[in-house]
């Protein structure tokens, strides 16, 4: 076990350190210029499709462009926004948080060209189902044993990435923060823990079982209940500690550009590692550039690919800026700036002394990713109640809740996904045993996870990227057809659009 954790946490060095980096940034790049960035023209128009309304026909053929977004969001907002960042921050310092920002900004017009793409690409059955994503798109970027052995590849990753290890990382996630809430009243439930995993898996197994309509009614009703709780949450930990905020967002610029005050080392192996856990938690967190999200873009019923391409684009930016930018400056404000552990009496982050990272000496504190926004909102709940044993528990039990929705989301979001591509593999006589292997993978996960067990998603996560980035360079010429036209894009209802009409 040990041989295979250290074999695997090795392949995911070089995937996300070296491979991932390369491809995110330059699939972002080529989208990005190539349609002139649509990430910043046609934002508004994204927000605006959103929330209008949408034909009486969705009912027949698909989703509402809400009800697909609400899908993808479900998948992209998860443990990423909360334990990724915390991670990133810890490693790469908070200038990691400025990659993060430029990876997300070029994802922007990758998720966008992936939805694109999962709409020219997807199919529709004799019964009105909706069959759509990077496997179909793969195969018509590479024709022959190829595309098939590509689109092959990718369906395997992705259904024991998200399908199934996911699923137990997830489960696991829940389970350990709901000990953590019943720890902070001393009370030990670790020989209970089956129990919560029996919950959990019934409830993703009532869901799981109603297809993807049930999938879209639960996502859309709960990714803006749980969306809007967190931000809230956040906003009243800002608020608290609004003296702070300034030097939260200072230090995110300032050790993006001399990380080596934190991570040690010279200033190239520093920027280096700042970049890499930018890109690497990034990825986790948006999924941009992965070939998960498309699964759900696939499914809204869309007059033009561009409608829904444009709405793919507002998950990545509620997932990064608004999101995990949250959790950053929560962490930032409390533990790293002020009178917090980490931070100095002069303002500036704490000396290491003879720790050689800031990571170890965070960690010979007790912080950890899995802990620091925890920390954060006790150390919050504390100054409102005046009473450290009640804001405590108070911290611990609002994080607890805002995480067991982020993973009971992204659990009902990436089974759906896995599905759509074991169908693919297997055909849909198979989905009862899929399901079946997915809800036991929420149960194990539930009573126990290790190292292993983590870093096989991550490694898999790692391995969709590649043959899923490799087909959009070689499809850019659908999603420009677009833009290569005389006339340039513009944002519906606006004045130059009625002057180009």
């Amino acid at each position: 076990m040990e041989f295979l954790e250290k074999l695997v946490s090795t392949i995911n060095d070089y995937l996300s350190g070296y491979i991932l980096v390369f491809l995110l940034v330059g699939v972002g790049l080529y989208y990005s210029i190539k349609t002139r960035f649509v990430q910043v023209r046609c934002l508004g128009e994204g927000f605006k499709r959103v929330f209008s309304k949408n034909d009486k026909s969705t009912e027949k053929k698909g989703l509402s462009s809400f009800q697909a977004l609400a899908t993808a969001v479900a998948a992209q907002v998860g443990t990423g926004n909360i334990v990724g960042a915390c991670g990133a921050i810890l490693i790469g310092g908070p200038g990691a948080i400025f990659w993060m920002w430029i990876i997300a900004f070029l994802g922007m017009a990758t998720n966008y060209a992936e939805a694109v793409l999962a709409q020219k690409t997807k199919t529709i059955d004799e019964n009105g189902e909706v069959h759509g994503g990077p496997v179909y798109y793969i195969k018509k970027a590479f024709s022959g044993k190829l595309g098939k052995g590509l689109a092959g590849f990718f369906a395997v990753a992705i259904i024991i990435a998200l399908g199934f290890v996911g699923a137990m990382v997830q489960s696991n996630s829940i389970t350990s923060n709901i000990a953590g809430v019943f720890e902070s009243f001393n009370v030990d439930i670790s020989s209970y823990t089956w129990i919560i995993g029996i919950v959990v898996a019934l409830l993703v197994g009532v869901i799981f079982i109603g297809g993807v309509k049930r999938i879209a009614s639960v996502t859309e009703k709960l990714v803006p209940i749980m969306a809007i709780m967190y931000i809230v949450g956040g906003l009243l930990v800002l608020c608290v500690n609004f003296k702070n905020v300034p030097g939260a967002i200072g230090a995110i610029f300032k050790y993006a550009f001399v990380p080596q005050a934190l991570i040690g080392g010279g200033f190239g192996s520093a920027i280096v590692k700042a970049i890499q856990k930018g890109a690497q938690r990034g990825l986790f967190s948006n999924e941009a550039g992965m070939g998960s999200t498309p699964h759900a873009h696939a499914q809204a019923d869309v007059k033009d690919p561009h409608d829904q391409g444009v709405v793919a684009m507002v998950g990545v930016f509620i997932d990064t800026f608004i999101v995990l930018t949250l959790t950053a400056l929560i962490v930032l404000c409390t533990l790293y700036t002020g009178n917090g552990p980490l931070a100095s009496a002069t303002g500036e982050l704490v000396n290491t002394g003879l720790f050689g990272s800031f990571s170890d000496y965070a960690k010979s504190i007790g912080l950890t990713d899995g802990n620091m926004v925890q920390r954060a909102f006790q150390m919050t709940f504390t100054t409102i109640f005046g009473s450290e044993a009640v804001g405590n528990a108070v911290g611990s039990i609002f994080v607890a809740i805002c995480l067991f929705f982020f993973a009971f989301s992204t659990i009902i979001s990436w089974n759906f996904f896995g599905k759509i591509n074991f169908n693919y593999l297997f055909g849909k006589k198979a989905t009862v045993a899929y399901s079946a292997i997915a809800i036991v993978c929420v149960f194990l996960g539930s009573i126990g996870s290790n190292g292993l067990v983590w870093g096989l998603s991550d490694m898999f996560n790692n391995l969709m990227v590649i043959p899923n980035v490799i087909a959009m360079f070689a499809l850019g010429g659908m999603v420009f057809e677009k833009f290569n036209k005389n006339k340039p894009i513009f944002v519906e209802g606006s004045v130059d659009a009625e002057q180009n009409n």
